[in-house]
């Protein structure tokens, strides 16, 4: 992207696990995305407002606030925009099929792409054995990660006083996790086999935070990411290709693009003094 006001344009976008109301929720990219893109349709899957955290303390900052605003107006400018809410935000469901703001609240959702592809949008949390059967066991879990993204925020602010990008703690400990490896496979393997038995081509979904694009025997899974930890979006091409979208790096790479412009202004009237 060219120019501080550049926009991309896309025919979709995915997002989810925003968790808007809590302290890890990186608002401020969030609401750089939302200015430097626009699409045909915006798919909010799931877990946008996190109500278990608001149940147990308050906190709404105004970078919170404007990201529901964004989202608002592109469906007052006419953008599809669907809300497809999650465990976090599971108290949505019982207005499944009414509309706010323009905005459709809906259970799941297939969406046609552009090349005739059919996807299951879903969040996904009723794939998690952990969060369907043992709900006392994931409140303790979203402790526990409450304390680790804590912990990611401190260790983000030393980086960059270093002079470094944004870098999640606790999505490479995810990662070198074997059980939560196992766990992801898990989770990757149970979506396919539902778009299998749906026969649709793929499925789209959030949930673990952890954004993918791959093939699991011939259905294609998507996972869109979050705004906690990778800041992912999933979009659409007019040409129905789909790409995940790091938007940490894109900014990091905007600003570097900058540093080297305005060093190399320096260099030129030097040159010309």
């Amino acid at each position: 992207m060219d120019g501080a006001h550049a926009v991309k344009r896309y025919r979709s976008i995915w997002i989810s696990d925003v968790h808007l109301g809590t302290r890890g929720c990186q608002a401020e990219l969030l609401l750089d995305f939302l200015k430097h893109t626009e699409s045909d349709h915006l798919f909010l899957v799931g877990d946008i407002v996190d109500g278990w955290r608001l149940k147990k303390s308050w906190y709404w900052p105004q970078a919170h606030n404007d990201v529901v605003q964004k989202i608002l107006r592109r469906a007052r400018k006419g953008v599809g925009v669907y809300y497809i809410p999650g465990n976090h935000d599971e108290a949505a469901r019982e207005y499944i099929g009414l509309q706010f703001g323009g905005v459709q609240v809906v259970d799941e959702w297939i969406h046609t792409t552009a090349d005739g592809r059919r996807l299951l949008i879903t969040h996904g949390d009723r794939f998690d054995a952990v969060v369907r059967y043992a709900k006392w066991l994931a409140l303790l879990g979203d402790q526990a990660y409450v304390v680790l993204l804590q912990v990611n925020t401190l260790f983000n602010r030393v980086r960059r006083r270093l002079g470094f990008q944004y870098w999640s703690l606790s999505a490479y400990l995810k990662h070198k996790a074997k059980t939560a490896v196992e766990f992801i496979g898990n989770y990757e393997a149970a979506l396919g086999e539902e778009a299998r038995r749906r026969k649709v081509d793929g499925v789209v979904c959030g949930h673990i935070h952890s954004a993918e694009m791959r093939d699991i025997e011939g259905i294609l899974y998507c996972n869109d990411g979050d705004w906690v930890e990778s800041c992912t979006a999933l979009v659409e091409h007019d040409s129905g290709a789909l790409e995940i979208i790091h938007w940490a790096e894109v900014m990091a790479q905007r600003t570097a693009s900058r540093t080297t412009d305005k060093a190399t202004a320096k260099t030129t009237e030097k040159a010309a003094a």
